[in-house]
């Protein structure tokens, strides 16, 4: 799959899935119901989360008591690589830098000391290497 493929081909509903599936990391149709907006039915739950695994997005295990436990297919790292190229690609014209100064902007940005330095450290580094 390649990396756009990854977010562009899901559904509105179906990301919203999948975002529960990675902040969770593994969960059931019940639990699913829970935690997704306009609460759809079990049934209609069900029914994407099999679609999901048609798509090769999803894959399960039956437990002893017959629930189905659905994991991720695609690692969070391949997945999170995936959406940030979406997201740059769609608001900021595939630039990493125009996304760093838009969130560096934003009034509420509460960077730490920690993160300050490793931001200078990756420009620097950038520098070095006439990036």
């Amino acid at each position: 799959m390649s990396q756009k493929s990854l977010i562009s081909k899901l559904s509105r509903r179906e990301r919203q899935i999948m975002d529960v599936v990675y902040k969770r990391g593994v969960v059931c149709a019940a639990d699913m119901v829970s935690e997704l907006p306009d609460k759809p039915s079990y049934s209609t739950v069900r029914k994407l989360m099999s679609i999901l695994e048609s798509k090769g997005y999803l894959y399960h295990e039956r437990e002893a008591n017959n629930r189905y436990i659905y994991h991720p297919v695609i690692p969070a790292a391949e997945a999170r690589e995936s959406a940030l190229a979406h997201l740059l690609d769609t608001f900021f014209k595939g630039s990493a830098g125009r996304a760093a100064i838009a969130l560096l902007k934003k009034s509420e940005a509460d960077i730490s000391e920690e993160e300050k330095s490793k931001i200078v450290s990756l420009i620097k580094e950038s520098e070095r290497k006439g990036r």
